[in-house]
C-alpha cells in the first residue's frame, strides 16, 4: 500500500513541527544538521509531503524542548498521520494553535465556502463575531480576542496576492433573528463591500423549492498549489477534514449545484442592499 500523501493529519503535524522550529529561531538546514537528517526530508515533514516516524518526531520534540501538551499532541498526530480523514474536537476559528483550521486556511491557494445560516468567518465584522461567539458560550477577554482574530484571518484575502474566495450564503444568514439590526446592517454593508473585490465571489441562495446538498450543512473546499485539496465540514463542537478523492469530488459537485441555484453575483449584491433597507439601514 502506497504511503498516503499530505493527509490532513500529516499537514497538521507539519504545521506543528514548523511552528516549534521557528519558535527556536532555527532554519530548516540548521535543525536538519543537528538531528542528522537531510534538509529536504525535514522540509517534506513540515509540509506534510512525507510522514516522519514517531521516534523522529520524539527526537525533534526533545531537541526543541517542546512543552508536554504540544509534544503529546504532535506525537499522536505522528501515530495517526496515515489516516485519510480526521475528526477534530476543536471548534473552527476558536484557536490559532498550529494544525487547526486557521492554518489550513492561511496555506490555501483558493477557497470555496457554503454557509446556510451564518456569515462565513473570513467575512465577519468584529461586532457580528462577538454575538456568534457569545452564542457558543465564549465571554470576556477570550471573546474579544477571538473576535479580533477575524481581522488576522482576513489578511489572506488582501495584499499583493490575495486568496480567491468563492462564498455562497443562505438567505437565512442575512436575516438572523438573534442579532440586532444595527449590528447586522454593519455586517451586511461590510459583506457587500467585500463582494466587490476581484478575488471574492459572493452569491446568495434564497429559499429553494427543491432539495439540494447544502441542506446537509456548511462546508469549505480548500485547494493548495502543490498538495491535494481538503474538504472541511463544520459541526457544532467538532469538525471533520475529508481527503479521499471521491469525497472531494462529491463536495465539488455539491458546490456546483449550489452555485447554479443561487443568485448571480450582481443580483446577490443587490439583494443584500434590499435586506439592509429592510433592517432600516441606508444604502450608503
Amino acid at each position: 500500500m502506497a504511503t498516503p500523501f499530505a493527509t490532513p493529519r500529516a499537514r497538521a503535524l507539519g504545521f506543528g513541527l514548523r511552528t516549534c522550529r521557528e519558535a527556536r529561531n532555527l532554519g530548516v538546514r540548521q535543525l536538519a544538521r543537528k538531528i542528522g537528517v537531510h534538509a529536504q526530508e525535514l522540509s517534506n515533514w513540515e509540509y506534510g509531503k512525507r510522514i516522519p516516524k514517531v521516534e523522529q518526531v520524539a527526537l525533534l520534540m526533545g531537541f526543541l524542548v517542546v512543552e508536554p501538551g504540544e509534544r503529546a499532541r504532535l506525537l499522536e498526530l505522528a501515530r495517526t498521520a496515515r489516516e485519510l480523514s480526521w475528526l477534530e474536537k476543536v471548534m473552527p476559528g476558536f484557536s490559532l494553535k498550529p494544525g487547526t483550521y486557521v492554518r489550513y486556511e492561511s496555506e490555501a491557494s483558493a477557497l470555496f465556502g457554503w454557509e446556510p445560516a451564518l456569515i462565513p468567518g473570513l467575512l465577519q465584522t468584529a461586532g457580528y463575531a462577538r454575538v456568534v461567539l457569545a452564542g457558543f458560550g465564549v465571554a470576556g477577554e477570550e471573546k474579544e480576542r477571538l473576535a479580533n482574530t477575524r481581522q488576522t484571518r482576513r489578511s489572506v484575502l488582501a495584499g499583493s496576492r490575495p486568496t480567491p474566495f468563492r462564498a455562497i450564503i443562505g438567505e437565512a444568514a442575512l436575516r438572523p433573528e438573534f442579532i440586532e439590526a444595527p449590528v447586522m446592517v454593519e455586517q451586511l454593508r461590510f459583506l457587500r463591500d467585500l463582494s466587490r473585490r476581484s478575488n471574492i465571489s459572493l452569491q446568495v441562495l434564497r429559499g429553494c423549492p427543491v432539495f439540494h446538498p447544502g441542506l446537509c450543512g456548511p462546508f469549505v473546499i480548500l485547494d493548495f498549489l502543490q498538495l491535494p485539496p481538503i474538504v472541511f465540514v463544520e459541526q457544532y463542537r467538532s469538525s471533520a477534514y475529508l481527503y479521499a478523492d471521491d469525497q472531494v469530488a462529491d463536495y465539488r459537485s455539491a458546490a456546483k449545484t449550489l452555485a447554479a441555484l443561487a443568485l448571480g453575483e450582481q443580483e446577490s449584491c443587490a439583494f443584500i442592499g434590499e435586506v439592509i433597507a429592510e433592517l432600516g439601514g441606508s444604502d450608503g
